[in-house]
């Protein structure tokens, strides 16, 4: 399957990583951004909704082909679907499905309330 190209948005996808400051306390922080093609949807369907519940409103169904996002280490990490690459993102990484030849990205937005 090949995702079209009309319906293919830019995002930008920004891993989490460790920072350490100078008395030595780890935070974590976003990395630089990576520019990625993609296409995105509403959250949806009756296994995600008994899952997700009402916080299901605030979640995107994202399709993705490409090497940049992987399964089992992307998880935690944002993507800026609504802002700009220099801002936090928007939106946080949940869950990661592998197919054959793409990804389902289940992403739910940031700070909603």
């Amino acid at each position: 399957m090949r995702l079209a190209r009309r319906s293919l948005k830019t995002v930008y996808l920004k891993r989490r990583i460790e920072v350490e400051d100078d008395e030595a306390n780890v935070t974590h922080d976003w990395g630089p951004a990576i520019s990625i093609q993609v296409n995105v949807q509403p959250a949806g369907g009756s296994v995600n909704a008994a899952i997700y519940g009402e916080e299901l409103t605030y979640m995107k169904s994202i399709m993705y082909q490409g090497n940049e996002i992987q399964e089992g280490r992307d998880e935690s990490a944002g993507l800026c679907l609504n802002v700009s690459a220099d801002k936090e993102p928007d939106y946080k990484i949940t869950a990661i499905t592998t197919y054959s030849d793409h990804l389902i990205i289940l992403a739910k937005k940031v700070n909603h309330e």
